[in-house]
């Protein structure tokens, strides 16, 4: 998707959306427990991950901007109801998954 969206745009044009973004790492079966509790992160890319297939893609100026961190917390109930110890999970999702503005710019030349 990213290649087309580098293929269409003129030089110097831009690339911009919102999107669910991980941020550092997040074990793999917390992960899907997090993935259990909010579908809208099942494709989330971590943010490194994220600049690496923009930048392979061809773009340039590339920015991750947070809008909003999603609060552990929020999930405390869900995960009780897993079976899964909140407390034990919280460090490793506490601030990983933000809603951001993904930016990046075809380069003109």
């Amino acid at each position: 998707m990213l290649r087309e969206a580098f293929r269409v745009l003129k030089p110097g044009g831009r690339f911009a959306v919102s999107d669910i973004v991980v941020r550092g790492e997040v074990p793999e079966q917390i992960r899907k427990n997090v993935l259990l509790w909010a579908g809208c992160v099942a494709g989330a890319l971590q943010d490194s991950e994220y600049q690496a297939k923009l930048k392979a893609a061809g773009f340039a100026d590339i920015g991750i901007e947070p809008t909003q961190v999603h609060e552990a917390e929020k999930a405390r109930e869900w995960f009780k109801e897993l079976g899964v110890d909140f407390e034990t999970v919280r460090p490793f999702i506490e601030g990983k998954f933000v809603s951001a503005f993904i930016r990046a710019t075809k380069p003109r030349s």
